[in-house]
This record gives C-alpha cells, structure tokens and sequence, in this order.
C-alpha cells in the first residue's frame, strides 16, 4: 500500500506527464499557420496541384481510384535516398495491382532534376511547395521532417502516416490490395 506521500507524488509525476504531452502537441499544431487544413488519418487528402519534372501541373486527385503511397523527400536526405530502391522495388511489385508509389520531392526542382537524372525512380516524381505552408506539412507532416509517407486508399482518404523510412514488409502491407495499413 502506498503512502499518502507517495500517492501525493506519483499524482504529481502523472499530471506533470500529461501536462508535457500536452504541450508538445500544443506546439506541434503551433507549427500550422492559422487557416491551414493538414489532413490526419480519416481525412481526405486536398487536391493539390504540383509540377512533374518537366514542369507540367499534376493534381493530386489524377491517382484517385488507386491505392496511392506518398513518399516524401530530397536529394540531401541521406535516409531518404537509402529508402528510394525498396520504392522502386514496391512500385514493380504492386503498380499492376492498382497501387502506386508517389514521389513529392521537397527540394529545389534543379536539385531534384539532376538525382532523378542519375537515378531514375520507377514511380513518378513531384516537386512540393517548400514555402509555408509547405506541401508535407498540408499532408500531415507538422514537424516537415523526411523522409514522410502517407498512404491513401482509392478515395484519396488518408490510411495511414510514417515518419521515417519504411522498410520493405511496411511497403509490402501498405501497397498489397488486400491488407490493411
């Protein structure tokens, strides 16, 4: 049995955590400029409008009807371009069964030109908006750090996000039609 002391402590550590979750969440949605929407798991994604590398518009809603991971990143993202081969590999593997791997690079479009030109992917590739507020952060991503992915179903509704890299037995769940995030 507890003392009342310790009770008295053991409450006071439990508010203080609760407090300090709550403030780094508070601070978190600080980050989003005021009237800026970020989509969440459950929302359906904006329809953004992007440039290929060429230059010529793409919207996100041209993917609808396909399951659809969003693969953010950039040329100097040492963990991203690591990430990059199991994309490629995972865009083979499911691209005939109705998922698709996107690329929304969050770089200077020079910068992304000359990697994909070294290194193509098997996947097409955005550009996103780097100023505020920036295309990962609309998406979902409130602390813009990269790599970042969110995965949609055929509605373009948000199923699940990943900061981080995604190793290969997540892509293989994300993108398999008949499994769940």
């Amino acid at each position: 049995m507890l003392s009342r002391s310790n009770l008295f402590i053991l409450g006071l550590a439990l508010a203080v955590a609760a407090a300090g979750g709550w403030l780094q969440h508070a601070s978190r949605l600080a980050r989003v400029p005021a009237g800026v929407r970020v989509a969440g798991v459950g929302d359906v994604r904006p329809d953004l409008a992007l440039l290929d590398p060429q230059g010529h518009e793409r919207r996100l809603s041209e993917f609808h009807g396909k399951r659809t991971l969003i693969n953010f990143w950039a040329s100097w993202c040492v963990p991203c371009l690591a990430e990059m081969p199991a994309l490629n590999a995972a865009q083979r593997k499911f691209g005939d069964q109705g998922a698709i791997v996107l690329g929304i690079a969050m770089d200077e479009p020079s910068r992304m030109r000359a990697y994909l030109t070294a290194h193509p992917t098997a996947y097409p590739v955005l550009v996103g908006r780097l100023e505020s507020p920036s295309t990962s952060l609309r998406l979902g991503d409130v602390d813009e750090v990269l790599p970042f992915s969110v995965l949609l179903d055929g509605n373009g509704r948000v199923l699940a996000t990943q900061r981080g890299p995604l190793g290969k037995a997540q892509l293989a769940r994300w993108l398999s039609p008949a499994s769940a995030p």
